[in-house]
C-alpha cells in the first residue's frame, strides 16, 4: 500500500492579479507562499519518497517549500516535466480575465475555461491537456505507486484536473464544475492496482 498526494501550487502572482497563466513561468505570491507552507505544515509526518511536478517554478516552489517542512522526508528525488504544465491558453495568456470577459462574453470565456473540449485561441482544451497528463500518470507515476512509493505530485489546476478525472472516473460532463483550490492537499491510497481518494 502507498499514499499519492495532488496538490495545486499555491496561489501565484497572476492567480492574484486575476490573469490568465498557463505556461508563462510565474512565481508564488506571498499569499501562495504561506499556502504552501499550510500545506507542508498538514504534510510534514506523511512520508514522502518521490516528488514528481511541472516544468514551471510556481508547482517547484511550492512542492520545495512542502519538502522543507517534511520532518519524515530526507533527499527526496525530485523530477520535472512539462506534461504536468497547466492547460496553455494560448493567445489569453497574460490577459486579465475580467476584461477579457468584457471583450468577449462571460460565456465564451467561461467555455474556454470550464469545458472538456474546447479550447481557447491557439491553446489547449482540457481535452488535449489530459492527452499528455494522462499517460505521464500512468507511465511514471504509477510504477512509483506500484514499488510502494509515497508521492507527492505539484501541479496545476488544469492538469490535476484531468489527472483526477482519470483516477476517479469522472465524466466530461462533471469535470466542468470540479474546482481544485490551491494548496490544498488530496490524498489518495494505492493498493493492489486500485487508486482510492481519503475523504
Amino acid at each position: 500500500m502507498s499514499s499519492l498526494i495532488l496538490i495545486r501550487h499555491g496561489q501565484s502572482l497572476w492567480n492574484a492579479a486575476n490573469r490568465f497563466t498557463g505556461w508563462i513561468n510565474i512565481d508564488l505570491s506571498s499569499k501562495g507562499e504561506e499556502e504552501a507552507v499550510e500545506a507542508g505544515m498538514k504534510l510534514a509526518e506523511n512520508l514522502i519518497d518521490r516528488v514528481h511536478t511541472s516544468d514551471l517554478i510556481r508547482a517547484q516552489r511550492t512542492a520545495e517549500i512542502i519538502l522543507k517542512l517534511n520532518e519524515a522526508s530526507d533527499d527526496v528525488p525530485t523530477r520535472y516535466d512539462e506534461r504536468l504544465n497547466e492547460r496553455h491558453y494560448g493567445s489569453l495568456q497574460g490577459l486579465n480575465k475580467a476584461e477579457t470577459a468584457e471583450k468577449h462574453g462571460v460565456e465564451q470565456v467561461r467555455i474556454w475555461r470550464r469545458s472538456f473540449d474546447v479550447a481557447p485561441p491557439g491553446g489547449e482544451s482540457l481535452e488535449m491537456t489530459a492527452a499528455r497528463t494522462i499517460p505521464y500518470f500512468v507511465e511514471e507515476i504509477v510504477p512509483d505507486l506500484e514499488q510502494g512509493l509515497n508521492v507527492l505530485v505539484s501541479a496545476h489546476g488544469n492538469s490535476l484536473r484531468s489527472i483526477v478525472m482519470h483516477i476517479e472516473a469522472i465524466t466530461p460532463e462533471e469535470i466542468v464544475s470540479l474546482e481544485i483550490p490551491t494548496g490544498v492537499p488530496l490524498f489518495y491510497t494505492y493498493a493492489e492496482g486500485s487508486i482510492t481518494r481519503n475523504e
